[in-house]
């Protein structure tokens, strides 16, 4: 494949990172069309994404770019993405941050697991780059380096893009759109996307 522009140094996550790596996707989310809306003023956005890069990281396919840069969290293909525990501890931490509106955004987390394949895959949960590093191409750098091992391993990759800026991008690391569903609002539109492994070139 063509080499990145961007080199990124990143590493595999550990259970100590999770601090960094819920302030990184709170950041790179907060304006986010699903997300900003899900959490406005992030209220909870923090707690939320703690929850689900935590029972991720069960998983050793977390990787952090430079200093929290950017964060990738991974899925492995006979995995699951959240515990029972933690899938049971979704409907309390929304009520408690967001009240009347728990509903709600328990109906769009719904909508991501009624369009999730069913043929084994990675599954690309969360890319974020936090504010303060955006513009460099670290996100995508970091996506790169992550579909390399997961070509090696001759996997597909599936992922939900929460912005339609991004799909392009999505697309030229080999994605396609596939289907994708709407908020509960029909405010904005996420689009589904499969990535087949790549050949080794």
């Amino acid at each position: 494949g063509q080499r990145e522009l961007t080199q990124v140094e990143s590493r595999v996550a550990t259970p100590e990172d999770l601090d960094g790596i819920a302030v990184t996707l709170a950041g790179a989310f907060e304006n986010d069309p699903l997300w900003g809306w899900a959490f406005p003023e992030r209220r909870g956005m923090e707690a939320w994404w703690r929850l689900f890069a935590g029972s991720a990281l069960r998983y050793p396919f977390t990787r952090i770019a430079g200093d929290f840069d950017a964060v990738a969290v991974w899925i492995p293909p006979d995995g699951i993405e959240l515990t029972e525990a933690d899938e049971a501890a979704i409907g309390p931490l929304l009520e408690a941050h967001l009240g009347p509106r728990a509903a709600e955004v328990a109906d769009l987390v719904d909508r991501f697991e009624e369009h999730h394949p069913e043929t084994p895959h990675f599954y690309l949960s969360l890319l974020g780059t936090r504010p303060a590093s955006r513009g460099r191409g670290i996100g995508m750098a970091l996506l790169a380096e992550c579909l390399e091992d997961i070509d090696a391993a001759g996997a597909p990759a599936y992922l939900e893009s929460s912005n339609p800026d991004n799909n392009p991008r999505y697309e030229r690391h080999g994605f396609k759109g596939i289907g994708g569903f709407s908020r509960p609002d029909d405010g904005s539109f996420a689009t589904t996307m499969w990535r087949d492994p790549m050949p080794a070139s």
